[in-house]
């Protein structure tokens, strides 16, 4: 009860139950963002969109639409895009945004690279069925694996994982799957990503305890640890959704044969404003793989 001090005309409230009012909302504000931060963690992580907006025959290259059935039995769309003659098969793991048709300038400079790529939608993105989870987009990256390997008769050896973002995530992830199983791939790519989702939510939102809060782990440090895979980092000091921090802290930790890039540009436009310099430490990566 606040404690009111009557004296003539006048009324005193007492300082110290005014600051335990004060003190109290602020509480009751942090506990209400703490709470949506919770309950929202699914769109802020997963961002998709349904429809296609252009489609790889539009900047002039063939492909194949493709559809997958993941260990879930949810089917996903994906796009196979074959060279003919291709140095390595990509297997691309996009970011959280958008679908796999916004995605075009990379598959260009894939294509441009003698590159064949597989490139897929996470379920719930594009055309693809069901929801996206972090078990889900596990499920997806081994479904699109597994159809490189099975129906394609892709080398296991001849494979190079990408993934860019929330894709470095999901690519660590069935890296470590993969070298569980005797089958890893020939390397992997992993640009503008980062060490956890609870490491990104502690650089977004430093005063809460997002580490008790967390939904979701995406931990690709602990996945990545002591894989001996031949791998190239790249991000960009200046990217403005991923720390670049994280992205270091990603390649120093790595223990395998590796290799970092400095992007220039922010986190959607790095790879395209770096320009030469991005494709040309693309090809330097590959050729090391071939020796």
């Amino acid at each position: 009860m606040e404690r009111v001090y009557k004296s003539h005309s006048c009324v005193y409230v007492s300082p110290m139950w005014t600051a335990v009012k004060i003190l109290g909302l602020f509480a009751l504000c942090y506990a209400a963002v703490a709470v949506w931060v919770f309950f929202s963690q699914r769109k802020l992580l997963y961002m998709p969109r349904a429809e296609l907006t252009a489609t790889p025959k539009q900047i002039g290259l063939a492909y194949e639409d493709i559809r997958l059935t993941n260990r879930l039995g949810t089917w996903i769309h994906g796009w196979w895009l074959p060279a003919d003659a291709p140095r390595f098969t990509l297997l691309f793991s996009h970011g959280n945004g958008g679908n796999l048709s916004h995605r075009l300038e990379s598959l260009r400079i894939f294509h441009d690279l003698g590159l064949s790529v597989l490139i897929y939608d996470y379920s719930g993105y594009g055309q693809s069925q069901g929801e996206p989870g972090e078990e889900a987009t596990r499920a997806d990256a081994r479904a699109a694996w597994d159809w490189l390997v099975r129906e394609q008769g892709t080398d296991p050896r001849t494979i190079v994982l990408f993934g860019r973002s929330l894709g470095g995530a999901v690519t660590a992830r069935l890296a470590r799957e993969l070298a569980e199983t005797d089958t890893p791939p020939a390397g992997l790519i992993l640009e503008s990503t980062f060490t956890s989702v609870p490491d990104m939510g502690a650089y977004i939102y430093p005063w809460l305890p997002v580490r008790l809060l967390s939904r979701y782990q995406y931990d690709s440090a602990t996945e990545l640890a002591g894989l001996p895979l031949p791998a190239l980092f790249l991000h960009s000091p200046d990217d403005d959704v991923v720390p670049y921090a994280l992205g270091r802290r990603l390649h120093d930790n790595y223990l395998g044969p590796k290799t970092f890039l400095e992007l220039q540009g922010d986190h959607n436009s790095g790879f395209l404003l770096t320009g030469r310099r991005y494709s040309d430490g693309l090809n330097r990566f590959l050729d090391g793989l071939g020796e």
